[in-house]
């Protein structure tokens, strides 16, 4: 989404980040922007999802030809969670099902970098992220990093410091973001986004901030078409529903619908200027492709950080206001607490 840079500055005001400089949108985001591919060979991190399997399907299959840059799979490392069973017993599957693409399988992260040029950080668990992302960028390795970027804001925040400090590209994205009809609104087909309402499949892993499991995902599509100002959070929650609901900049509201009654399908409905439209459902993973290969060859982020950040504060919030029996939950107070938490975390 094109940010005005009205937006970027309330986002920066908003977000206080003392010690990670100055700036998502100056500084970090040049840093990240610094290097590009200098090869073709993609590491997989984690096995404990079927995402990597099925990239490395998308990616290695023969006739895709120059599609993606020539771009291949060359090697993965299973782990991944050792502590989710749902994650740790699908390992073994997704480990077969990647050799089947010509994929080598590594005993640790420190012999896949010596492999790669680039690296898929797909581990299920995002309580492992940072350690993994750590070793990484100390690699110099650019990165995508699949949701959630990891299992806490304050880790959020110690990856993209991490980032700008070893001056390493970071990218991450669900695939929702790629939905045409979210593209569309972004792009600006119904004007200046007023309003946006999306409803998501979020079960709960209780090892993690109850959205950043799978709601994450409704939630990447808000930000997409709303972009990074969102003020305040409020949210009603019961054993098969969120409402969570969202203030952005000029009273804009992003209503989300968390559903764990059984169903498992994305939508919802976008309000702009110009008119309204209805969002599409999951296409794939085919659609985060481009985005992804573009990165790895240019160095420089698809999603702006203070976009992705703002995704993590929203769902930070969500998650106190839970505890707070639906009380308003400033950003700007989530941000300055995790801020000054995560400049504790050693890089």
């Amino acid at each position: 989404m094109k940010e005005t840079g009205y937006q970027r500055r309330a986002f920066i005001k908003t977000a206080a980040l003392s010690g990670i400089g100055i700036a998502l949108s100056g500084p970090l985001s040049r840093a990240l922007a610094s290097s590009s591919l200098k090869g073709g060979r993609i590491g997989v991190i984690g096995l404990d999802t079927e995402h990597g399997p099925h990239f490395a399907k998308i990616l290695n299959d023969p006739n895709a030809g120059d599609k993606y840059g020539g771009l291949r799979v060359v090697a993965a490392y299973p782990y991944g969670s050792r502590s989710i069973k749902s994650s740790v017993d699908s390992i073994p599957g997704h480990t077969e099902a990647i050799k089947k693409q010509g994929v080598k399988i590594v005993d640790s992260i420190e012999a896949l970098l010596k492999e790669v040029d680039v690296v898929m950080l797909e581990t299920n668990d995002g309580r492992e992220h940072l350690q993994q992302a750590l070793q990484v960028f100390k690699a110099g390795k650019p990165v995508f990093i699949d949701k959630p970027v990891a299992a806490s804001l304050v880790d959020v925040l110690t990856i993209y410091r991490a980032a700008k400090h070893y001056n390493v590209p970071v990218f991450s994205s669900s695939t929702l973001r790629y939905i045409e009809s979210v593209q569309e609104v972004a792009g600006g087909k119904i004007g200046k986004v007023k309003g946006v309402d999306i409803f998501t499949p979020a079960p709960m892993e209780p090892t993690h901030p109850d959205l950043y499991w799978y709601g994450i995902h409704g939630v990447e599509m808000l930000f997409t078409m709303l972009g990074p100002d969102c003020k305040s959070v409020s949210r009603v929650y019961t054993p098969d529903t969120d409402l969570v609901v969202g203030t952005w900049e000029g009273g804009r509201i992003g209503t989300l619908r968390g559903n764990r009654n059984g169903t498992w399908d994305f939508g919802g409905h976008a309000f702009g200027e110009k008119g309204h439209m209805p969002l599409g459902n999951f296409t794939g993973y085919a659609p985060l492709m481009p985005p992804i290969i573009n990165f790895f060859e240019t160095g420089k982020s698809p999603a702006d950080p203070a976009e992705t950040i703002g995704i993590y504060a929203f769902m930070e919030a969500a998650q106190e206001s839970r505890t707070k029996n639906g009380a308003t939950v400033s950003i700007d107070a989530i941000m300055k607490r995790c801020t000054k938490k995560s400049m504790k975390n050693s890089i």
